[in-house]
């Protein structure tokens, strides 16, 4: 039995055995009588009246302030695509844990049974007065980002895109510790993004933000670049507007010659061959992040002159996974009572993402920190702390 076959034996009876990961419950110990009189009738009257006379205090009087809704409708779900949200709801289960684990918040998963836009827009909103923010989860794009953008218009509350958001954060935290090693600049380098979808708009808006001016993005037609008409969006339209600056043209493997950097969010496993990685320059850098499996297995792209590469999977060194940034950041965020999430925010983590990893302790298989890193809270809260909202 392979390593991976065993992980999934194994990881089914845990589950099987588990009957569910997470279970709600209160804060506190039994309570007396007394004490039920305060947290329910008829004392939690006075507590009502004043939230309606003041709403602000929501955020102190209820748990709403440390609160996430986890939002997917199963369509993009892990490698695995479209497999609905009842085959969601592990891996959502899974997020949550990772949110109380790490950061202490309260997530729940919302698995919707819906995949038209206009009804999830229609269902975040109305659940909206429980949640401090909403963390929208696995959804196809180019629909997730119309969500994003249109619901953040909507309500008040931060709504964070981690496949997009969480995933460009710890991808350019990660290529900026590379790059230390390799002794190469954002701003001289080629970097191949192959995926057009929530990552990859997410990861070329930060790397170009960042400093970054020659970037490529591939999808199934092939580069994107500026005048290009077949399959087409207006994210497609945005990246090609800004970046691809020599319009370059053709398949992934065309652009890849002298290449430095690859970031795969293609969600194609086995997608870029041992040729490929010998098209790229010296000290290449290779980020294969599809999961469950990689657009390249680490081992053959090492074989093939990759210097440095990294995976989303933690069977392999240099994980470079959202894990690392989504319970942290949200955490931050909530506590400096950010309602918008912006680029500059997410550049900021970044930062503070890479400089959890000291320049001494940067190896070719050690860029980046391990989730449970307690230094990456302080280190984001501090660097989130000048975008707090009184």
């Amino acid at each position: 039995m392979t390593s991976s076959q065993d992980i999934a034996k194994k990881s089914i009876k845990l589950h099987e055995d588990l009957k569910g990961k997470i279970l709600l419950g209160q804060k506190s110990r039994k309570l007396s009588i007394k004490e039920i009189q305060l947290i329910y009738t008829p004392g939690v009257a006075a507590v009502s009246k004043e939230i309606f006379e003041h709403p602000e205090k929501k955020f102190i009087l209820t748990s709403k302030i440390n609160n996430v809704a986890i939002v997917t409708d199963g369509t993009r779900i892990l490698g695995l695509g479209n497999i609905g949200p009842y085959a969601a709801m592990p891996v959502m289960e899974g997020k949550a844990i990772l949110y109380k684990q790490y950061s202490g918040i309260t997530a729940f998963p919302i698995c919707l049974g819906t995949t038209d836009k206009r009804k999830i827009i229609e269902t975040i909103v109305a659940i909206e007065p429980v949640f401090g923010a909403i963390n929208l989860e696995d959804i196809e794009s180019p629909k997730v980002l119309d969500i994003s953008k249109e619901l953040q218009k909507i309500i008040s509350i931060p709504v964070f895109h981690d496949d997009r958001h969480g995933t460009s954060v710890v991808a350019l935290a990660a290529l900026l510790n590379a790059l230390k090693l390799v002794k190469k600049s954002l701003q001289s380098i080629k970097v191949i993004v192959a995926g057009a979808g929530s990552a990859g708009v997410g990861i070329t808006d930060l790397l170009r933000f960042a400093g970054c001016k020659n970037v490529i993005v591939v999808d199934s037609t092939g580069a994107i670049y500026k005048g290009r008409s077949k399959n087409m969006n207006p994210y497609k339209n945005e990246i090609a507007a800004h970046t691809n600056p020599r319009k370059e043209k053709g398949s992934l493997e065309d652009v890849m010659e002298n290449a430095d950097v690859f970031i795969g969010v293609s969600g194609i496993s086995n997608l870029v061959t041992e040729e490929m990685i010998k098209k790229m320059k010296k000290d290449s850098i290779v980020f294969a992040l599809t999961n469950p499996e990689p657009e390249i297995n680490p081992i053959t792209a090492k074989k093939a002159g990759a210097r440095i590469v990294a995976t989303g999977s933690y069977q392999f060194h240099n994980r470079v996974n959202n894990a690392l940034v989504f319970p942290y950041l949200m955490r931050a965020i909530l506590d400096h009572k950010i309602s918008k999430i912006n680029t500059e925010i997410l550049y900021a983590a970044a930062i503070a993402v890479a400089n959890t990893t000291p320049r001494k302790q940067l190896r070719h298989n050690n860029i980046i920190s391990n989730v449970g890193d307690k230094k990456l809270q302080q280190n984001i809260t501090r660097a989130l702390k000048k975008f707090y909202r009184k």
